[in-house]
């Protein structure tokens, strides 16, 4: 056989078929975890590298915040790994269970699907501008407190944000309303009776004259 063709045929032996199969596992569990976990490397690779950055200014509770910002950054990522605002709770990542709901202009909306460039000249507002400066806890907080709402509180501050938006026009709601109203916040522990008994309760501390 002439030796070209041999070497050919002979030079794919050389990888054995363990070998082959522990190099895709392991390019495989990189992949993944850099799937699972992109939010904070992805954050520091574009930084670093300066893709589509931007310096904008941002208004979030209150207070104008200079921060750089890639093209494709959603307000989550800014307000947790550059804000350092982490009540925002990143759970699903693809806009289903609500943890991660903020009010921008008074509306809930779930922050991992807004784009943080969307949000300029908005007033953003997160679970730690709630409080007044003295401490006193908002209605909404208070009651959560007074009813303990919930278990592992994961998804607190989600239910927390929607109840606060939907309190800003409805102060007076029905249960069956305020259950419409958190419909699109999740609970992994199913504590959904509970969360209620704590939004109601914050409907009528803000009935009694509590400023929302």
């Amino acid at each position: 056989m002439d030796e070209d063709v041999k070497g050919t045929v002979d030079t794919p032996r050389a990888v054995s078929r363990r070998a082959f199969i522990k190099g895709v596992i392991v390019s495989g569990a990189v992949s993944s975890a850099g799937y699972l976990f992109r939010s904070v490397p992805l954050v520091g690779v574009l930084a670093q590298s300066g893709v589509g950055e931007r310096l904008l200014t941002v208004n979030v509770n209150g207070k104008q915040r200079r921060v750089d910002v890639n093209k494709q950054e959603t307000l989550a990522q800014t307000l947790r790994y550059k804000l350092g605002l982490t009540g925002t709770k990143l759970g699903c990542d693809r806009a289903e269970c609500g943890s991660c709901t903020v009010l921008v202009d008074d509306i809930p909306h779930y922050s991992c699907s807004v784009l943080t460039h969307a949000v300029r000249g908005r007033k953003v507002l997160t679970i730690e501008g709630l409080a007044s400066t003295d401490g006193k806890l908002h209605p909404v907080q208070q009651a959560v407190v007074d009813e303990q709402g919930f278990q592992c509180a994961f998804c607190m501050s989600g239910f927390i944000m929607s109840a606060v938006g939907f309190l800003k026009h409805n102060q007076n709601p029905s249960r069956a309303e305020f259950a419409q109203a958190l419909s699109g916040n999740l609970c992994r522990c199913a504590d959904y009776n509970k969360i209620l008994n704590s939004m109601m309760r914050a409907a009528e501390y803000t009935r009694k004259g509590i400023h929302v």
